[in-house]
């Protein structure tokens, strides 16, 4: 089953949630903070509009980049971000593949999937990993941002984000319901309003698959490194070192 575009019609809020929420950034850049540039390609499954491939890029100079972005509103700002800086146009490959079917590098030096595994249900996650993990190079980080949801529950009226850009304030808060299995009916509303033009609301609806950090250790068969709310970090083993003899 292909990914349904569930990101295109609200492209134009999508950097404004991790400015709200900046705990992803840190713990990707510490992720990769002892990724050897040189060992392979990173590979960012659901890049949005590029704010995780300018975090790689920053955090691993030099690092050839495979982006993946199947939502065309999203990958039009991707696409102009990378055509925008030098460096980014030298390395970044944009793919319109979905995660599904997306072709891989080999090997992989890092690998990011933030808000992205949840619209895969477990089959499609197992055929994922069966194709990525025999990429990864030795201690490559494997760094997941979910959503922070579990499992199926109603989900309360939730603040995403505030911002106020010009003469415009921007806010969107999301709420849930189960719909059945481990699938999630999400929902997301933003309003633009502002003395400048009258108010403007987008709404948005997706279905999430529901999973925690440690449920996708069981899928891998990788160690948890490090567990931040709903952002984890897995590692690639080390082969381990022969004793000096």
């Amino acid at each position: 089953m292909r990914m349904q575009d569930f990101c295109s019609s609200v492209a134009e809020f999508y950097d404004l949630v991790p400015r709200a929420h900046p705990e992803g950034e840190r713990v990707l850049r510490a992720a990769l903070s002892d990724v050897d540039p040189a060992v392979g390609t990173a590979v960012d499954i659901g890049s949005g509009t590029g704010r995780t491939v300018r975090i790689i890029a920053d955090a691993l100079p030099g690092t050839p980049i495979v982006a993946c972005e199947p939502a065309p509103g999203m990958r039009a700002v991707l696409t102009h971000a990378v055509i925008g800086d030098d460096d980014l146009r030298g390395r970044v490959t944009i793919m319109a593949e979905p995660a599904e079917t997306v072709a891989l590098p080999d090997p992989i030096s890092a690998l990011v999937l933030f808000g992205v595994l949840g619209y895969l249900d477990p089959d499609e996650r197992r055929a994922l990993w069966d194709r990525a993990l025999p990429r990864l190079a030795p201690g490559a980080p494997v760094v997941v941002e979910l959503l922070p949801i579990a499992r199926p529950a109603p989900l309360a009226r939730m603040n995403l984000a505030r911002e106020r850009i010009g003469e415009l304030t921007y806010e969107a808060w999301m709420t849930g319901e189960p719909v059945g299995g481990d699938i999630m009916r999400l929902t997301s509303t933003w309003t633009v309003s502002g003395a400048a033009t009258e108010p403007r609301v987008v709404r948005n609806t997706s279905e999430w698959h529901t999973f925690g950090v440690e449920n996708l250790a069981e899928e891998t068969g990788l160690a948890v490194e490090h567990v931040a709310g709903h952002i984890g970090v897995l590692r690639a083993p080390c082969p381990a070192r022969t004793p000096a003899g």
